[in-house]
């Protein structure tokens, strides 16, 4: 965080699939100090340090997000405006709460968010769980997951390979984002091909502002770090 209260809308960050405050490691840090925002981080239930969750994610688990752990977070740091920032799944988290919170929602920046199931996103978690047969794969992700290690993967995995969540989209909320918004991919995401954030960016209300990334994965604020920095404080710097 700054050192100072600022005036400004504060940023808030969702998490990806396996992701948690820990694995957000230095970025907040820098997005802090280039944006002279506060930034916030929280583990979502069944995540990170936050407690076991109670059971099996719901299909609806994306978009519920805008009415269970985000307004949990936004309530008790009483914040009126924000601006919400997710990576992967988290982004799609992050329509969703753009869309349901409108009026406190200053900016929507998505990072490689899936807009919907296509042939690639399969592909990738089938890799993705093939490489998780080898135990030591779950035992670095028990470091930030601690005994829930299990159960976050299942989650992820489960989830999106779940014949009944194939005919997920954002299609429906992205009209509701009214927000500036700003879409961050890599082009050779494994997860997700361009046409996820083109069609974010086609069908968000408020005016939005496509990057694509060359020669970049799934986690482009890792990879490319600096140049995602930039370009959030530029695109940043004209709001309040």
């Amino acid at each position: 965080m700054p050192t100072e209260p600022s005036a400004r809308a504060p940023i808030v960050l969702l998490h990806d699939s396996l992701g948690s405050v820990e694995l957000w490691r230095g970025f907040p840090a820098e997005l802090c100090k280039a944006t002279g925002r506060q930034v916030f981080a929280y583990d979502r239930l069944g995540f990170g340090r936050s407690d076991p969750h109670p059971g099996r994610l719901a299909q609806d688990f994306i978009a519920s997000e805008a009415e269970a752990d985000f307004v949990a977070v936004i309530d008790q740091l009483d914040l009126a405006r924000f601006i919400v920032f997710g990576h992967s799944v988290g982004g799609g988290m992050a329509v969703n709460c753009a869309a349901r919170h409108a009026t406190a929602c200053a900016a929507l920046i998505t990072e490689s968010a899936q807009a919907f199931v296509e042939d690639r996103t399969v592909a990738g978690i089938e890799d993705a769980r093939e490489l998780f047969k080898d135990p030591g794969q779950v035992e670095r992700l028990a470091r930030y997951h601690g005994d829930k290690a299990r159960w976050v993967l299942d989650a992820w995995i489960g989830s999106w390979l779940h014949p009944d969540f194939a005919a997920w989209s954002l299609r429906v909320v992205l009209p509701e984002v009214k927000c500036p918004s700003l879409v961050i991919h890599g082009i050779d995401d494994e997860y997700g091909s361009p046409a996820h954030p083109a069609l974010i960016a086609e069908l968000s209300a408020g005016p939005a502002q496509l990057a694509l990334m060359a020669e970049t994965r799934h986690v482009p604020h890792r990879e490319r770090e600096a140049e995602v920095v930039a370009m959030v404080r530029s695109f940043l710097s004209a709001l309040p």
